[in-house]
């Protein structure tokens, strides 16, 4: 019975210090899935949209981000894609052509992203 109970004890120690990993980042988890409310614009040329009361939910599908903005007239943002910066940051590392700078922390999102002629911005928190 003592063997036994030492084994059980050693394999829910095991998995205790197993579960608790180090390399268990919040930043490969959701962290950054949710909605960031705060000022928004678009631009395509033709149409200007800007609105100081505005919400961004960020979406993450595969290992790719979406940006759905709330207002109305400004398109999804699709297929951005991240690299981790430490802190629980993540950097936008899309090197595609035109102006890519998307920067996603727990409580802050800032966006300066342009492409196909259109320009998309965000300084939002949670």
């Amino acid at each position: 019975m003592k063997k036994a109970l030492r084994i059980f004890a050693v394999i829910c120690l095991t998995l205790a210090v197993v579960s608790c990993s180090k390399d268990d980042d919040p930043a490969d988890n959701d962290l950054f899935v949710g909605t960031y409310e705060g000022r928004v614009s678009y631009s395509d040329g033709s149409t200007e949209i800007d609105s100081d009361d505005s919400s961004v939910t960020v979406v993450k599908t595969g290992s790719n981000y979406n940006f759905n903005f709330n207002k109305s007239g400004i398109p999804m943002l699709t297929g951005v894609k991240f690299k981790e910066d430490g802190d629980n940051t993540l950097v936008n590392v899309d090197f595609e052509e035109g102006l890519h700078v998307v920067r996603i922390t727990a409580s802050s999102l800032n966006i300066l992203y342009s492409k196909d002629g259109q320009t998309w911005t965000a300084n939002c928190t949670r």
